[in-house]
């Protein structure tokens, strides 16, 4: 297996990226490529510890980079030496299995759809990141797509399920729409009208589909993918994070206040760091963009050595599930009849 990794894309590139790849090689046993500046990157190994490039670990050189604030729609065609465009193009051409990249989230999503491809059939590609509450959770769409029509959504319940299945190995994993409310009738257009179909991609025994789900109920592992529109995703997505760190600032302040609670803090030591490791996204990798034709990752932009571990950890699994696979062999059920 060979993992492609944009090399210059994130806050902490190249050095926290390189750092990450190269303790990754060995501890998992696994191919990569380094797409960037050449120099830079060789520079970052010497700088920790490394003389020479590990077995198993190439350097493909690019000179240009594609920068948080370059406008996506135009990336492919004004950036096509950055690290970002020619480690997609090595993908779609065949020279690895998968790709990642903690850059421009939306010039990685319109490269990756105009390079890559969308698998035939799937309108439109979507986030996917693990939500690491409950009993892990894959959001669906997080931020990809803010303008939805009912069948994105029906086709984002199906990919997700797909993905929770072979990724997560969760066994006919419940699929829920995120709404303001239970009730089939609550929520906007949208929501009604993409009730209908994932119920009847339910009926049809296409999906687990449990109806509509509030936001305090999606993230006490009630359910195991969450259907939403980009927008509403997203929000959701960043409420949870802002939620996680306010809580931890707290439980620290609390923690520290006096000798007494300090004491306390010392007996649950493990729980604390248990349920910290638990919400950190570094453990977790990055955002799956589901519906490509091969696996796409986007790391978090903040990622650092460790965070880049988690997301090579992610793409190999990725790969083996063959979850892009499935989503091909079952892309037909996930079409309206009236549009086939």
């Amino acid at each position: 297996m060979k993992i492609i990794i944009d090399a210059m894309g994130g806050d902490n590139a190249p050095e926290q990226i390189v750092v990450g790849a190269l303790q990754s090689a060995k501890e998992f046993n696994v191919q990569l490529i380094l797409v960037g500046r050449g120099e830079e990157i060789l520079a970052c190994m010497r700088k920790n510890g490394w003389e020479t490039l590990p077995s198993g670990v190439e350097i493909a050189h690019a000179d240009d980079v594609v920068e948080m604030h370059d406008d996506p729609a135009q990336v492919v065609h004004q950036h096509r030496n950055s690290s970002m465009v020619l480690g997609l193009k090595m993908l779609a051409d065949g020279q690895g299995d998968a790709f990642i990249s903690a850059g421009n989230t939306g010039a990685l999503l319109t490269a990756a759809t105009l390079l890559v491809k969308r698998i035939r059939g799937i309108r439109r590609a979507a986030l996917a990141p693990v939500i690491p509450l409950g009993n892990q959770s894959i959001l669906i769409d997080a931020g990809a797509n803010v303008s939805c029509t009912p069948e994105f959504l029906l086709q984002f319940g199906c990919m997700g399920a797909l993905y929770a299945k072979h990724a997560l190995k969760k066994v006919n994993p419940r699929v829920g729409l995120l709404n303001n409310g239970t009730e089939e009738t609550k929520g906007d257009d949208l929501r009604k009208e993409a009730y209908v179909l994932l119920k009847e991609a339910g009926e049809k025994g296409m999906i687990n589909f449990i109806g509509n789900v509030e936001a305090r109920e999606a993230v006490g592992g009630d359910v195991d993918v969450i259907v939403a529109d980009g927008y509403s995703g997203n929000v959701f997505l960043k409420a949870i994070e802002g939620t996680a760190k306010y809580m931890s600032n707290q439980l620290s302040g609390i923690f520290r206040r006096n000798l007494i609670s300090k004491l306390g803090a010392l007996c649950c030591m493990k729980g604390i760091k248990n349920l910290k490791s638990s919400m950190d996204y570094r453990n977790i990798g990055g955002s799956m963009i589901v519906g490509i034709s091969k696996p796409v990752i986007k790391a978090h932009g903040s990622s650092d050595a460790l965070a880049m571990r988690g997301a090579i950890r992610q793409a190999i699994n990725a790969v083996d599930c063959g979850f892009c696979e499935a989503i091909k062999e079952n892309v037909s059920g996930m079409t309206l009849a009236r549009e086939r």
